[in-house]
């Protein structure tokens, strides 16, 4: 029984090591590409809120998402994921639409209709 005891807290312990070196690489990879950097403010409230939310992202916002990058855009939400803040979301959901945010994102940034949008935004 004693053995038990000790195998039950050898992997407890492990776990706990394992999560804690998943966020420690998460920062470094934050950290590593200056990704708390790359987008404002008010895109980065717009994108939480289409993630962890219910809301949309505007094209401008879409842009400096895509800017940002795939690698910085889903180790940020992962990091958010394991704030306790939002220990009752589902991670599953999140991440789904932290996908369908991105692809969303992609395909407006690299549509035609998109390329004139920006052009227009640059000039007024």
């Amino acid at each position: 029984m004693a053995s038990l005891n000790v195998y039950s807290a050898l992997v407890v312990l492990f776990l706990t090591c394992v999560a804690a070196m998943a966020t420690k690489a998460n920062d470094q990879i934050i950290k590593d590409n200056n990704c708390e950097t790359k987008m404002g403010l008010p895109c980065v409230l717009e994108a939480f809120t289409s993630i962890f939310e219910t809301g949309t992202i505007s094209s401008k916002c879409c842009g400096e998402l895509v800017g940002l990058g795939n690698v910085c855009h889903s180790t940020l939400v992962k990091r958010t994921l394991k704030n306790p803040v939002f220990k009752d979301l589902s991670p599953a959901r999140i991440i789904a639409k932290s996908i369908q945010t991105w692809n969303n994102c992609l395909a407006l940034i690299d549509s035609p209709v998109s390329v004139c949008l920006r052009i227009y935004d640059c000039l007024s």
